[in-house]
């Protein structure tokens, strides 16, 4: 059993080296985007060659562009024409062959003086140095080199090989706002995770930062926080699906259930003050972070049908509504509400696993 993950390097390239760069990915997005449009003139798949390609470009990058260009002909033509993308981020592709990887340095081939050179780029590793090289040990796939606020990082795919658990426990994990994450094993051990009122806390501070900044019209500055938004979400996404997954691990799980996200935004419980919350907190996102990292670990994910998972008392079925965060049903039973939810995740029916973006 195998995983591709992508491993995300910071680059360090001198001023000389960050202008090829910047040349070069210029050049790389203008070329797909060249053989896209003419790809949809003809209405065929390009027979060209790196020969044919005239730009300043390794021959093995200008392959990877006509590889990406078909790829996305692909697409276009099975929309029959309908959605004819223009790519706009500046971005360049390496393929395993062009480069090599040490402690310090990236080496690809870059265009100097016309010519293509293969060039030691130095990296930034900090403290995930170990962890790093661990990981490109393994079987490299692609390099793909981009910029953001002026920051260039290298993206490796590395597929590295995973063991799968063995044994029949289970584990039911239930998604929510004031309580990000409520995990329940099938021996009845039981986790939260997260912290909500601190998640509704920062979203507020978020949101009444952005208005001060739209009233004095600074668009720039909003973008920014959104970005900067963006990021705090996604890294509590990171820590509660590695939470997870360690006390799966601890408590020798080998099969995670999460409830399939359709419709999350219609059926979720939350009051009225925590609606802005609700749409826009990506739940979709931390399914799939746990379903990742679950992979890695060799755990396998389930989806089930999430219809009434909050209701039906898992002592004897009867289905009840919870008042506030306790749960109270007539045979006795009594739990925090959340809780009711990931036990009965954990014997729900298991559908397809195709779920819509939440």
């Amino acid at each position: 059993m195998e995983q591709t993950i992508t491993v995300k390097i910071k680059l360090l390239p001198t001023k000389e080296q960050a202008l090829i760069l910047q040349t070069m990915s210029r050049a790389y997005i203008e070329t797909i985007n060249t053989l896209i449009a003419e790809m949809v003139t003809s209405q065929a798949s390009t027979k060209k060659t790196s020969k044919d390609v005239e730009v300043p470009l390794p021959s093995a990058v200008k392959n990877q562009a006509i590889k990406d260009a078909k790829s996305v002909f692909k697409k276009v033509k099975k929309s029959k024409y309908e959605r004819i993308p223009v790519l706009k981020k500046p971005a360049c592709i390496w393929n395993n062959q062009n480069y090599t990887v040490d402690q310090k340095h990236l080496s690809f081939p870059l265009m100097v003086d016309g010519k293509a050179t293969k060039t030691a780029i130095r990296c930034a590793f900090s403290d995930k140095k170990d962890r790093i090289g661990h990981l490109l040990s393994h079987k490299l796939g692609t390099l793909r080199i981009t910029q953001k606020a002026g920051k260039w990082m290298a993206q490796i795919a590395v597929t590295i090989p995973v063991e799968k658990r063995t044994g029949s426990k289970e584990m039911g994990v239930d998604l929510g706002l004031k309580v990000p994450a409520v995990a329940v094993t099938d021996g009845g051990k039981t986790r939260f995770f997260g912290n909500g009122r601190e998640n509704k806390y920062k979203k507020r501070a978020f949101r009444s930062v952005r208005k001060k900044l739209g009233e004095k019209k600074k668009i720039k500055a909003i973008r920014n926080l959104d970005d900067k938004e963006q990021r705090w979400m996604k890294n509590q996404d990171h820590k509660i699906s590695r939470e997870i997954i360690d006390f799966a691990i601890e408590h020798d799980i080998s099969v995670i259930r999460l409830e399939k996200l359709a419709n999350i935004r219609q059926t979720a419980r939350t009051s009225r003050k925590n609606e802005k919350n609700l749409h826009t907190w990506s739940f979709y996102r931390l399914s799939q972070f746990i379903e990742y990292k679950a992979n890695l670990a060799g755990v396998q994910v389930e989806y089930v049908d999430p219809r009434y998972t909050s209701q039906i008392c898992p002592n004897c079925t009867k289905k009840n509504k919870a008042k506030d965060r306790l749960y109270k049903c007539s045979c006795g039973f009594e739990t925090h509400r959340d809780r009711v939810g990931a036990m009965n995740i954990r014997y729900a029916p298991v559908v397809d696993g195709n779920s819509q973006s939440a």
